[in-house]
């Protein structure tokens, strides 16, 4: 299929542990094609208020200047599972208007039960790299509207088969993310292709999770598309 627009909801800056800056990042998204991006660095409690107020900046001078959403957020990484629910509130008082759960990816040490912390929140957008993924999280995920993210960034994208199986079989809807870290790791029509391939995705699925769900989200967090 031709990938007309691309809808990115979580990468990262040199605010975290990316190599450009959030202006830099959105305007090779705008080259890139992308109809929106989410700028989504990683956090905790003590650094969030900093990282969003200086996304927030970047977002509104990009969104006032270029055909692109460009999106304030915050991936809430390696908290302590039981903190979850209450650190996402706090990111959206702050102004996020994305907030992305580190899921439990097969990668890092992240604490078990996160998957479910944040699946359990109505402050959590999305749940990133899950790992494996179980059937009775994707139903919480499709109860409660949270999207799960197929990961394009090398080790998260491993488990993407399975979690794109256990979700759809959920209900529960999936998202295409880069967790971009530079403007190499920005998606592009070859490597969107790859991801949904790998991900074993039908043609109407691959809509669906490209087209439709990007705009189900844009919708939920009172956006519209550049």
């Amino acid at each position: 299929m031709v990938y007309v627009m691309i809808y990115d909801f979580h990468a990262h800056t040199f605010l975290s542990d990316g190599i450009l800056s959030p202006i830099e990042l959105i305007r090779y998204a705008v080259v890139n094609g992308y109809a929106a991006v989410g700028v989504t660095d990683h956090a905790g409690l003590g650094s969030m208020a900093r990282i969003i107020a200086e996304v927030s900046r970047d977002c509104e001078l990009a969104n006032k200047h270029w055909n692109i959403t460009a999106i304030p957020g915050i991936e809430l990484t390696h908290l302590p599972a039981v903190a979850v629910d209450e650190v996402a509130c706090e990111a959206k008082r702050l102004g996020a208007l994305i907030v992305v759960a580190h899921g439990e990816t097969v990668t890092e040490p992240v604490e078990k039960g996160t998957n479910r912390a944040a699946l359990c929140s109505k402050y959590v957008d999305i749940l990133a790299h899950p790992g494996r993924l179980t059937a009775e999280e994707a139903a919480l995920a499709a109860r409660a509207g949270v999207f799960i993210e197929l990961s394009g960034r090398r080790g998260h994208n491993v488990t993407n088969a399975d979690v794109a199986a256990v979700a759809l079989e959920a209900g529960a809807k999936l998202l295409i993310n880069s967790d971009a870290h530079s403007d190499e790791d920005l998606l592009n029509p070859d490597l969107l292709e790859k991801i949904v391939r790998d991900a074993g995705l039908t043609e109407m699925q691959a809509k669906q999770v490209l087209v439709e769900n990007p705009k189900a989200l844009l919708e939920k967090i009172g956006l519209k598309q550049a």
